[in-house]
């Protein structure tokens, strides 16, 4: 009897017990909820939502100025423009050349990280000065290379023509040029960001890995390609998932640089989605370029997500 009652009041304790961890572990969570909810609002109001009714806004003509009133359900229809609109399709040529811009930009990156990391005195100087240019001001960039670029008096084509060259490229006011004249702007800006990155992830490497390796007779080089660059492999898939959805929203450099010309050679899709929704006014256009756009970035990185398990090593 007096077992059976011990029994009783144990099990009783017991589930007591897990009464308490089972609330303790809801309120946690109910917290956790609390904390993120602002969040999770600012999210919805700024992303969701809009996401929703650029969606929505697809389907219709509307100039936003007519207000409400204005809204005209069309269906498909700027879809099917899209599909024969040529300025469109130069405009998604045009970025997905610009992709180029991120592993060239990478490739430079790891160049100077690895020679940074392996310098003992001025690390932080150099740092910062190759990371200056990704915080500076685009606007102030672009007229800092505008000069750079001018096709009479710029410093750039000066040095061509002291090297022999009699008729340099016009670059920015060039169709053929200005999209490299661009790209070349792109790469100088990215650079110091993706430096940065590689050589966190380089300082992030264990020494006995490369100790170990030294005792086993292996080269600099071999320690690279077997070491380095596997160990390296998720940094690289960050820059290369960043710099490639960076490359499709580029806008401001094209804007105060060429306005998307000469000719359209340099105009692309949030350039000329931002013509069609400001000054042309067609809002229902400019959203479905939008919701074009979204789907391109998502099939690029879904390609590079599923792609990264084969050469990913975390």
């Amino acid at each position: 009897m007096e077992q059976t009652t011990r029994n009783g009041l144990n099990q009783r304790a017991k589930t007591g017990k897990a009464l308490r961890i089972r609330k303790q572990g809801f309120y946690d969570m109910i917290n956790g909820y609390l904390f993120i909810l602002p969040m999770l609002l600012l999210t919805m109001t700024l992303v969701v939502i809009p996401i929703i009714l650029s969606g929505l806004i697809s389907f219709t003509e509307w100039n936003f100025i007519a207000g409400l009133e204005g809204l005209n359900f069309i269906g498909f229809e700027n879809y099917n423009n899209l599909l024969h609109d040529e300025g469109f399709h130069r405009a998604l040529r045009n970025n997905v050349i610009m992709i180029a811009v991120v592993p060239v930009s990478m490739l430079f990156a790891l160049v100077l990280a690895a020679l940074i990391n392996q310098a003992t005195y001025f690390k932080d100087f150099f740092k910062v000065i190759y990371f200056m240019p990704f915080i500076s001001s685009f606007v102030a960039i672009a007229l800092l290379w505008r000069v750079l670029f001018h096709p009479n008096s710029g410093p750039i084509n000066g040095f061509l023509r002291g090297i022999g060259i009699e008729n340099p490229p016009l670059w920015l006011a060039d169709p053929q040029f200005a999209l490299i004249a661009v790209m070349i702007i792109m790469v100088w800006t990215s650079l110091g960001f993706n430096m940065v990155i590689y050589l966190a992830g380089l300082q992030g490497i264990p020494k006995d890995i490369y100790e170990a390796a030294d005792v086993d007779g292996a080269s600099p080089m071999r320690q690279f390609f077997t070491i380095t660059l596997p160990m390296l492999s998720p940094t690289t898939f960050f820059l290369l998932i960043t710099g490639v959805v960076g490359s499709f929203k580029v806008f401001d450099l094209i804007m105060v640089l060429t306005s998307g010309g000469p000719a359209g050679s340099t105009s692309v899709i949030v350039y000329y989605l931002y013509e069609a929704a400001f000054v042309n006014l067609q809002s229902g256009y400019a959203s479905a370029m939008g919701i074009v756009l979204l789907l391109l970035i998502l099939f690029v990185t879904l390609i590079q997500w599923v792609g990264q398990k084969k050469w990913v090593n975390y």
